[in-house]
């Protein structure tokens, strides 16, 4: 195989690697695995946030894959594992990122109770008007609500596999939104924390650096308009013969 990719995240900590290329004459998407010592890193993730992932690109040329190191990218049948790895490659990576997203909006609201409580009985502090006290709860509800929904997808998923079947479109479809609105309502969480929690907000410190660290992950393609429209589709019914494959919604 040879080519180049991008946003291998979590490279400086592994041994291997996997790529999905699409086969030559058949079209299939294949994910391959292999050293790390046979690709070539670049190391170019310089980046407001996420830094530690360190997502850096990777190239390589005529490197042999054998086999039994490759498995279709759209499989839903693991060889090893139990009944989540029913789920195949982007609907488990999907577990992360929503979890990403909800953690960190709970770490800045979490943040911002503490920079209130240094805060309040100093003249003229924000923290202590009722306005701030309004946005605080609000920004609260927010981030509960994408995690019961959240949760409440997945245990539907959960119950689903645990009677041998695999996901329907249905839950493809809700288990791509609920990531998609746990994540730009963490933003909208993190927006409210920047305005109240003031200069604690610009100085290096951990409201700084999950700020950043959601304005780069709110970038990621999972998250994305499209996705989003494409679960439009679906759940509109104007596509209802259509299914999933990736991030794309096949009619």
């Amino acid at each position: 195989m040879s080519g180049s990719w991008q946003f291998a995240s979590g490279m400086a900590h592994a041994t291997h690697i996997h790529s999905a290329i699409q086969v030559e004459g058949t079209g299939e998407l294949r994910v391959l695995a292999m050293p790390k010592s046979q690709v070539e890193l670049v190391d170019n993730w310089d980046v407001l946030g996420l830094r530690a992932t360190h997502s850096i690109d990777y190239h390589c040329a005529d490197v042999f894959v054998p086999a039994t190191h490759t498995y279709l990218a759209t499989t839903t049948n693991p060889t090893n594992g139990g009944a989540i790895y029913r789920l195949g490659l982007v609907n488990i990576s999907a577990i992360g990122h929503t979890g990403w997203a909800l953690g960190v909006g709970r770490r800045l609201l979490d943040e911002l109770k503490l920079v209130a409580a240094a805060k309040s009985g100093t003249r003229n502090a924000a923290v202590d008007t009722a306005q701030f006290h309004a946005a605080y709860a609000t920004a609260e509800a927010k981030l509960r609500s994408a995690r019961a929904w959240a949760m409440e997808v997945w245990r539907g998923i959960e119950d689903t596999l645990d009677t041998g079947e695999l996901t329907s479109t249905e839950q493809d479809t809700l288990l791509r939104l609920a990531l998609n609105h746990a994540t730009w309502t963490v933003q909208d969480v993190g927006q409210t924390v920047h305005r109240w929690a003031g200069t604690a907000a610009i100085r290096r410190g951990p409201i700084d650096r999950f700020l950043r660290d959601l304005g780069t992950g709110t970038q990621h393609i999972t998250s994305s308009p499209t996705v989003l429209q494409n679960c439009g589709k679906w759940r509109s019914g104007a596509q209802p013969r259509a299914h999933w494959e990736f991030l794309d919604l096949t009619p």
